[in-house]
């Protein structure tokens, strides 16, 4: 005898109701690596580690897709690309951060912007205690990148 059918929960994907769209996410991703280019402390790290920029940022769309409109079009692995760059640190997940949060600010609707922030803020704190636990370090006591 079978059991009850399982309920099943459908939820929009986050970006949607916000009203992030494919073109926004490319508008942001390009406009934001832009930035990172220009930028003395970060242009060189990512320099050094990308050598054609296209199919980076198609992959960086195909994230931000996937994460805020869910069309599940990512699949790369973050952490061992990231455990690639030994000096990687805090500081560099700051910078970052901030970039993007001024590119987000600027290029998106309020209301996307800060879906995009937060979201961004969770995958450096991930990145961040991935490598740092990768790299035998222990956790901060506290573990936002970024100080409120």
């Amino acid at each position: 005898m079978a059991g009850p059918e399982p309920t099943v929960i459908h939820r929009p994907a986050p970006g949607v109701a916000l009203g992030v769209t494919e073109a926004m996410i490319h508008a942001l991703v390009h406009g934001f690596y832009d930035r990172i280019r220009a930028d003395a402390e970060l242009g060189p790290i990512f320099t050094a580690q990308i050598e054609d920029w296209e199919p980076h940022l198609a992959k960086m769309c195909d994230f931000w897709s996937s994460m805020l409109l869910m069309t599940k079009r990512y699949d790369g692995r973050p952490v061992p690309a990231h455990l690639k760059i030994p000096d990687l640190d805090r500081p560099h997940f700051e910078r970052w951060l901030d970039l993007f949060s001024r590119a987000a600010r600027e290029l998106c609707p309020p209301d996307a912007a800060a879906l995009f922030i937060d979201r961004a803020e969770r995958v450096a704190q991930s990145l961040q205690l991935s490598l740092d636990f990768h790299r035998g370090l222990p956790p901060p006591l506290k573990a936002p990148i970024r100080a409120g």
